[in-house]
């Protein structure tokens, strides 16, 4: 491998928003929020709106999706491509 062409790894806290799930692993993401771990050292912290602790996939938990204001909003960026039938 090249030398200086890979971007620096260090360990980085993922935390899930939606249900508090903490991960301690590698990244080469770059962020300045700091977090102590359970270890009491200070690290890197990137907060994540879904991770497979909150994902309805992986939990089992239904979400109600609210089809009819997306299409509303699909409408509104796009327009109408065809009438509405009624």
């Amino acid at each position: 491998m090249r030398p200086g062409i890979h971007p620096f790894s260090r360990p980085v806290v993922f935390r899930d928003r939606a249900s508090g799930f903490h991960l301690l692993t590698r990244s080469t993401v770059d962020t300045r929020q700091t977090v102590e771990w359970e270890d009491g050292i200070t690290y890197p912290v990137v907060d994540v709106e879904i991770s497979s602790a909150s994902h309805p996939f992986y939990t089992g938990n239904t979400r109600v999706v609210d089809t009819a204001g997306r299409v509303q909003c699909f409408e509104r960026r796009y327009g109408r491509t065809t009438p509405a039938r009624h």
